[in-house]
């Protein structure tokens, strides 16, 4: 970015322009209580060359993007190919936001409605929306949207497998919403739902909302959720937080959900300390009137051409507020943008083979760990390309052991869950090699006290 400040001269033609002598008379009408009587201790302007050394300097600080990282948990470092970030820097795609004359900009409305398509495609629903900010706010719309949208019940049931970070936020937005929030609570021998929870879907259901790959990496028993929750009623809400599984797992359309979300942070975007991503939201057609956020459509303008529109934008700076279906104003819409020219660059064989890569690097991980180390995998559920595993003593100091190998080991399940002080969430994708997966092993090994 150019570092461009005004000139005296520019300051001086504006100031004109609006009839002011100096930039203090634009403070005039505040109380001079309020005013700061000296100057800001910051330090002297640079140049452009300074400040790029300086951020040079400040980058090399992070010491955590050098490491061999087995992080997810919710965000994942995927490969994106060179087109994406190339493509993003043509002008009729490069803004940040959601255009408010929406028609004007055409190149924007054609990849959202694309982006619309390949995402209802991918999840095997009837209607996409162009996004949301993320995927526990895409959550939480969805917990909402079942809410207003269902004539029976007052309870909403959350599986506690599902990132807790996403439970935060769904009852942080419903907390005034809806009458009472359960938890279908976890097997610990399977690290799935308990068969068990099952019998707290009753006729007071209003919906059912679980996430697959479950927070501890295992493939949740959809077949027998998604009969549960039809058999009495409840709206079926899947969450994929890791979107590149639906390359082999079951769609939420096979599951017939009612509304299905996600995390689209695997299609092309950075991880950059966790955010910005971008929120998936799906539903069937008969719920398409109460989604939030925004649908674009194709047409024909009066010549006869092909042209993208606004199609419907239930929101509250449309439409009455008390008859708006959220309160979301934007999305992200350059990282929707970047997601629809990953999908199209991958198609659906590269997406596939992503995701098998994803899956069989795991399972030789898994393998590895099972075999050469001290640790045993937590959970017999089957995984896609998380797993928990157990580490003798305490999870946290067999990470710091790792970080001294230059390998962020993972999360420490511990962290939302107490009880499991000694387990610990790694994630594995196409960009490691097998060499680095056996670096890890290895690390592990020494770092958990020896082999078996």
């Amino acid at each position: 970015m150019r570092y461009l400040p005004i000139t005296d001269k520019e300051r001086r033609e504006m100031l004109a322009k609006i009839g002011a002598n100096s930039v203090e008379d634009l403070f005039s009408p505040l109380p001079k209580n309020v005013l700061l009587k000296k100057e800001l201790n910051l330090p002297d302007a640079k140049s452009e060359m300074e400040i790029e050394k300086e951020m040079k300097n400040l980058g090399r600080k992070n010491k955590g993007a050098e490491m061999l990282s087995f992080l997810g948990g919710g965000c994942y470092r995927h490969y994106s190919p060179s087109i994406v970030d190339q493509l993003l820097l043509r002008s009729e795609f490069y803004t940040a936001y959601t255009p408010y004359q929406s028609e004007v900009s055409q190149g924007t409305l054609q990849v959202i409605f694309e982006f619309q398509t390949m995402i209802s495609n991918l999840f095997g629903m009837d209607v996409a929306n162009a996004s949301m900010y993320d995927g526990a706010t895409a959550a939480a719309e969805a917990v909402m949207m079942a809410s207003k949208a269902s004539k029976k019940g007052k309870k909403v049931l959350i599986a506690s497998t599902m990132n807790p970070q996403y439970i935060a936020t769904i009852k942080t937005y419903t907390e005034f919403l809806v009458e009472k929030i359960d938890m279908l609570n976890m097997d610990s021998i399977t690290g799935r739902i308990s068969e068990s929870e099952f019998a707290k879907i009753d006729d007071e259901t209003i919906c059912v909302i679980f996430q697959y790959p479950n927070y501890f990496g295992v493939i949740e028993d959809l077949q027998k959720i998604a009969a549960k929750t039809k058999e009495k009623g409840a709206m079926l809400i899947p969450v994929v937080a890791e979107a590149t599984s639906l390359g082999i797992l079951a769609t939420p359309g096979d599951l017939d959900a009612d509304i299905a979300v996600g995390e689209g942070q695997a299609f092309g975007l950075p991880l950059n300390f966790g955010g910005p991503g971008v929120g998936l939201f799906t539903c069937k057609e008969k719920l398409s009137r109460k989604m939030p956020g925004r649908l674009i459509g194709q047409t024909l303008d009066k010549n006869g051409n092909k042209c993208y529109v606004l199609t419907l934008s239930a929101r509250e700076q449309h439409i009455k507020r008390e008859k708006a279906t959220s309160n979301i104003c934007s999305n992200q819409g350059l990282m929707a943008t970047a997601a629809s020219m990953y999908l199209a660059a991958m198609g659906k064989n590269g997406l596939k083979e992503v995701a098998l890569m994803n899956l069989k690097r795991a399972e030789y991980l898994k393998k590895k760990i099972a075999s050469e180390t001290s640790c045993k995998l937590a959970f017999s559920g089957h995984t896609y390309n998380e797993f928990t595993i157990l580490v003798p003593g305490s999870a946290d100091s067999v990470l710091k052991e790792l970080e001294k190998d230059g390998i962020l080991g993972g999360i420490p399940a511990s962290k939302y869950y107490p009880e499991l002080d000694n387990a610990m969430i790694v994630n594995t994708t196409e960009v490691h090699t097998y060499e680095e997966l056996d670096r890890f092993a290895a690390a592990l090994k020494k770092a958990a006290g020896g082999a078996k």
